[in-house]
């Protein structure tokens, strides 16, 4: 083996942009003169009249050559040899560029280019321990994302660090030996041939080493992945190419003074094992491009738009930029540059994008694929114990746990605080595919992904589940109409999936019966007289859904979602622990709920004869106080149910009560317009507050218990003093019925809502009216003041609730989506989350942060029965609280005939 180093002149070298130039122009030459086929060395040398030797080194950009001599090249093709197309050749510095693309247009990266460059450059030591150089870094980001542009932008800007720089591209997936082989040859000056190596992998990456230890050399290896085997877990190699392993191995576990640089889509296992943030082996996951880069593609291409625009496309294709650039081209050749027509088509995810996609995507296990699917359905970012809750019975968790982890070193998933999702233009891919399985599923009646992923989860987040609506289930049943021609073809499809699931596999696990079920209630089936008997039924949402005479009975209805027992809600409110929500309605009901929304109903309190207007937890949470316009008030063990007391005197209807701090007295207001203060241990009626001249609609107590608010429909807010009884401020400035008051947790201020379309803050000591809050355009029904004491929230009777800030009055957000007056809202104990209810049987959790619905829990009116008839005998899945609900809605249950044995009688025609 020759390790000198030949002497050579000074010369000039092809720069990636002048290599690109020259073999953009040597393709079109062969194109149009030589039928396509390559021309040779020989060719080419007679025809620019120059030695076979130095057009191979000009093309190998491996050595320097003269420039009259390059100039002379590029004129056989009709190039004129500019600055930007060569550089000065280094004697000790070798370059050999192979494929690596042209970077003249690099936008962004600056982090990342400063990182890679301090990881690979730096001699410092970390702690006195280690070295920070890197002897193996690798480049992980899903395709499209700029890896490559990165590793040849990062190459030539520390090229003049190294002896040696060689770019070469794994794409092929060119056996291990001839690789080495190949990188040894550059190494060695060509002084090494195959001929001169060694046989074994092993051997040939140890002559590798030794010129990594002689020489400060830069190797990068693109498109890693391509040596990795799909379909299996991720860094695995393909069979034949194990030897890719051994030589990251010891290249990361050697001394050297080298680098070797790598781009992948997917972790091969060695780096996994080797890596670490003190060690010389390190990753570096590439994001997309920044908005403000992205923008700059976009401008380059001549598109037209605002900046908002540019961003908003940006951001959606989550700034990868192989995506960037390829939909900046549809835009400018179909839509004439116009981001906002190509907006108007509603479609990201296509051609040369949905190819790059297809292609990471045919890599994954059939676990991995399972698992991006349900990140799809979830459509947020879920945590690793809910993932595991939907798939407890379909995966075991180590099987889980591998899958996921192989799913981050591919670069799919993303992770943030414990929560994995998919990057917005993944997720649009996922889900379009997940359409098109599924149709072709329900079509050719061979099912897999319908069985195993629920297309709708009834228990999630109403703006989940809408999604969920919108992308899978609405675009599935419009493709199944178009292909089967009419509703009713699709109809009878399902049911012949249902038939055959009930006949080959009854109840067992998963999801078909819940999916096609729900498939119906989105069709608008008439499913009176349906059997659903002996299926699994997960996932269902049967909320206002009519189920006349529907089988059931022996089904698993486990997470499924139906009609509450509810009528008008006209309270709601938390308990001090967050844990139980109280509601009342204009039955005179009253329930507690635990996880409201997924249908856990503690108890049912009925002891009212009319409408309750208001409820309120005690303090210590034991105990709820209602009031109703039957004149009464009850004390009920929210433990038990139990009435505990009864409180009687007001001489007219009650609307409001309300605790003291300490939760040993009771304030009332009644249309009798006077205020009673209870003694909640015996009931008895400690003082009447009489000054109001109308009915006193609501009251509330200071955060220290001295001083009561009261509003009225004489237009007043009234200040009192607990311990006399007297009426020690008198608040004036509203135009209309005052119904709503709400003091800040450290009583300062006081927060009223009137029937005349305005909010006012008072201050509570000196009665000034601080600010009026505008924006309603109905009456005023509700206030609350935030746990924090940051966020007022208020509804009106035109059916929105609005979030205002509490210090500059400012409103911060309107929540819309209740289709009748809202007659109450309550924050929970942590802030967080806002309840709201009103008149259309409908309640509605927020969250306060986004603004975004939660969940929507549907009641019934007085005259409807939905499950009027269904049979529940023997259902699985359902709490027996539930099941007193559906009975409540109409359902029945059976049970045989004992004398005969065969004949089914009804057990229940009610709750």
């Amino acid at each position: 083996m020759n390790m000198s180093n030949s002497k050579r002149k000074r010369g000039v070298v092809l720069t990636p942009e002048g290599w690109q130039k020259l073999q953009r122009a040597k393709l079109e030459l062969e194109v149009k003169e030589n039928f396509g086929d390559r021309y040779t060395i020989e060719e080419l040398s007679e025809r620019a009249g120059l030695n076979p030797g130095t057009v191979g080194k000009i093309l190998a950009r491996s050595e320097g050559v003269d420039k009259r001599t390059l100039d002379l090249f590029f004129k056989i093709f009709n190039l004129e040899l500019s600055k930007d197309c060569y550089s000065n050749s280094d004697p000790n510095k070798r370059q050999d560029w192979g494929e690596a693309i042209s970077v003249s247009a690099f936008y962004g990266r600056t982090e990342e280019l400063a990182t890679l460059e301090q990881w690979i450059l730096s001699d410092s030591l970390r702690e006195g321990l280690h070295p920070t150089r890197c002897r193996l870094v690798t480049l992980l980001g899903m395709g499209g994302i700029g890896k490559t542009a990165l590793s040849v932008k990062l190459a030539e800007q520390i090229q003049d660090k190294f002896e040696y720089v060689i770019w070469r591209s794994l794409r092929d997936a060119p056996p291990v030996q001839a690789m080495l082989a190949n990188l040894i040859q550059s190494l060695s000056d060509q002084q090494e041939t195959e001929a001169d190596l060694p046989e074994r992998v092993g051997d040939r990456i140890s002559r590798l080493l030794d010129y990594l230890q002689r020489h400060r050399c830069l190797l990068v290896l693109d498109n890693v992945e391509s040596v990795l085997r799909s379909g299996s877990r991720v860094g695995q190699y393909r069979e034949g190419y194990e030897g890719y392993g051994e030589l990251l191995r010891r290249v990361g576990e050697a001394t050297h003074q080298s680098c070797l640089l790598l781009t992948t889509r997917e972790k091969p296992k060695e780096v996994a094992s080797l890596e670490g943030d003190a060690l010389p082996v390190r990753s570096l996951r590439l994001s997309g491009l920044k908005k403000v880069d992205g923008q700059k593609i976009f401008r380059v291409k001549g598109l037209l738009g605002s900046d908002s625009d540019m961003k908003t496309l940006v951001e959606h294709y989550a700034g990868n930029a192989l995506a960037l650039k390829v939909v900046a081209t549809t835009i400018q050749d179909l839509f004439d540059g116009s981001i906002l027509e190509f907006f108007k088509q509603d479609m990201a995810v296509f051609g040369d994008v949905r190819d790059l996609l297809d292609q990471q995507f045919e890599r994954l296990s059939y676990l991995e694929k399972d698992l991006i699917y349900w990140l799809a359905i979830n459509h947020e970012p879920i945590s690793l114990s809910q993932l595991r809750s939907d798939l407890a019975s379909l995966f075991p968790l180590p099987k889980l746990l591998e899958a996921m982890e192989s799913l981050g070193r591919r670069s799919l998933v993303e992770k943030s605080e414990s929560l994995f999702t998919l990057q917005p233009l993944v997720m649009e891919y996922v889900t379009q595919r997940l359409v098109e399985q599924v149709y072709e599923e329900i079509v050719t009646e061979n099912l897999y992904l319908l069985r195993c992923i629920p297309l709708l989860k009834a228990q999630a987040k109403d703006y989940v589940r809408y999604t969920q609506v919108r992308f899978i289930l609405k675009p599935l049943i419009n493709r199944l109409i178009t292909a089967l021609r009419s509703k009713r073809s699709v109809e009878n499809q399902l049911k012949k999936l249902l038939a055959a699931l009930r006949e080959e596999s009854p109840l067992e696990p998963g999801y078909t019966g819940g999916n096609i079920l729900n498939l119906l209630g989105q069709l608008n089936t008439d499913l009176s007289g349906y059997d659903f008997s002996y299926l699994t039924l997960w996932q269902a949402d049967l909320r206002g859904i009519n189920l006349h005479n529907v089988n059931f009975s022996h089904a698993d209805l486990s997470k499924s979602v139906f009609t509450k027992t509810f009528s008008n809600i006209s309270s709601v409110a938390f308990s001090p622990d967050g844990k139980v929500l109280a509601t009342s309605d204009t039955k005179g009901e009253i329930s507690l709920w635990q996880g409201f929304a997924d249908g856990e109903q503690l108890l049912t309190l009925t002891e009212h004869s009319s409408w309750v207007r208001t409820l309120a937890f005690s303090p210590d949470g034991r105990t709820l106080a209602s009031c109703s316009i039957d004149r009464t008030i009850k004390l009920w063990d929210i433990s038990t149910g139990e009435c505990l007391k009864t409180l009687q005197g007001h001489t007219g209807r009650i609307w409001c009560v309300a605790f003291s701090p300490d939760g040993q007295t009771l304030a009332s207001s009644s249309e009798d317009r006077t205020l009673k203060l209870w003694n909640v241990s015996t009931g008895k009626c400690l003082k009447t507050l009489r000054e109001h001249t109308d009915a006193v609609w609501t009251v509330s107590f200071s955060p220290d218990g001295q001083t009561l608010a009261s509003g009225s429909e004489d237009r007043t807010v009234r200040l009192w003093d607990v311990a006399t009884g007297q009426c020690v401020r008198t608040m004036q400035g509203h135009m209309d019925w005052v119904l709503s008051l709400a003091f800040s947790p450290d009583g300062q201020t006081l927060f009223s809502g009137s029937y005349d379309q305005t909010l006012r803050l008072w201050d509570a000591s000196s009665g000034e009216c601080l600010k009026t809050l505008r924006g309603h355009t109905s009456r005023i029904g509700c206030v609350a003041f935030s746990p924090d004491g940051r966020t007022l929230a208020s509804g009106c009777e035109n059916q929105s609730v609005r979030l205002w800030d509490a210090s500059s009055g400012e409103c911060l957000k309107t929540l819309q989506g209740h289709t009748g007056r809202i007659g109450c809202v309550a924050f929970s104990p942590d802030g967080q989350t806002l309840a709201s209810g009103c008149d259309n049987q409908t309640v509605k959790l927020w969250d306060v942060s986004t603004g975004k619905c939660l969940r929507t829990s549907q009641g019934y009116s007085n005259s409807e029965k939905p499950y009027e008839g269904m049979n529940i005998t023997g259902v699985t899945g359902l709490t027996q609280a539930t099941i007193a609900s559906l009975k409540a809605l109409g359902a029945v249950e059976y049970e045989k005939d004992r004398r005969s044995g065969s004949v089914l009688k009804l057990k229940h025609l009610s709750a």
